[in-house]
């Protein structure tokens, strides 16, 4: 908080040059939006990473221009077919940066992502198969979630929309982590596996995921609480408001297999804390209807 506080002058630099931000500790991410038609776009921003090197060094602080990173994001996802003119900062430009954990591309379709999550998950799964004969199947299976579900579940809802052939590489690190849990064999069929230890299938771990945050969200239960304001859009009033938000999610235009259940699932689960009495509750009541188109 101290540190967070001794950078709170950068918000005012920041503004002066009409650049948004997000902050996360030491990490300061700067966006502007960009057009091949502005060809002064790139001032304000160039400004404001000046005076912001001013700044620093007045208040003992030094920027690793090593550690910065500049990423266009546009429409055809290759910023290199489409040169736009970043000036001092175009050694710095990369196709892919880590965005707390994850790994953004140009393009936004997260392949380096899901490639990134499947390798590591996959040599966790490879190391605990050495220490398998030592835990009870109770304590194994919390290893597992420890070491591979976290990994899958990680900032997931970002995979809403991915393509079925993405989500399936994901599926099989699930399927390798029930395999050898249960000790059950590669040409055994694994669903009735999943169903048996009561994991959703990862596609709808996402769906999970989405509408436990907009309750989280209408219930202001979500941090920032600001995000609240965010959530609904306007729909007739005797339409279930979970309906809306699941609706507004589902227009997001992905074809992953089961995200179109999550209108199905809006009316059930009572989105508006009518049956729910507490964040455990609804995630219990959820997983249950999940369960439903999931198996």
């Amino acid at each position: 908080m101290l540190f967070s506080l001794y950078l709170l002058p950068l918000g005012s630099i920041l503004r002066k040059h009409n650049c948004a931000s997000h902050c996360y500790a030491d990490d300061t991410q700067i966006y502007v939006p960009i057009t091949k038609k502005d060809a002064h776009f790139i001032s304000p921003l160039i400004k404001c990473l000046e005076e912001l090197k001013i700044w620093m060094a007045l208040n003992f602080l030094h920027l690793n221009e090593e550690k910065t990173e500049v990423i266009v994001f546009g429409p055809s996802g290759n910023s290199e077919s489409h040169p736009i003119a970043l000036g001092s900062l175009t050694p710095s430009v990369k196709s892919i940066v880590t965005n707390l954990g994850v790994k953004m591309d140009n393009g936004f379709n997260l392949d380096k992502q899901i490639s990134s999550v499947v390798r590591s998950s996959f040599f966790q799964l490879r190391q605990l198969a050495k220490v398998k004969s030592f835990l009870s199947r109770k304590h194994f299976e919390t290893v597992i979630h420890a070491f591979v579900t976290t990994r899958l579940d990680y900032c997931n809802s970002l995979y809403f929309g991915a393509p079925h052939s993405s989500l399936s590489r994901l599926q099989l690190v699930q399927n390798a982590a029930a395999r050898l849990l249960t000790g059950t064999r590669k040409r055994e069929h694994i669903t009735p596996v999943l169903a048996s230890l009561h994991w959703l299938p990862v596609h709808f771990r996402v769906c999970f995921k989405i509408i436990l945050f907009v309750f989280k969200s209408l219930n202001g239960l979500a941090l920032p609480t600001s995000l609240s304001g965010y959530t609904c859009i306007p729909l007739p009033a005797h339409l279930d408001q979970l309906t809306s938000c699941s609706w507004m999610c589902q227009g997001h235009g992905g074809n992953s297999e089961g995200i179109e259940h999550l209108p199905l699932l809006a009316p059930a689960c009572g989105m508006q804390d009518r049956q729910a009495r507490s964040v455990n509750d609804f995630k219990s009541k959820l997983k249950t209807h999940l369960f439903l188109p999931g198996f």
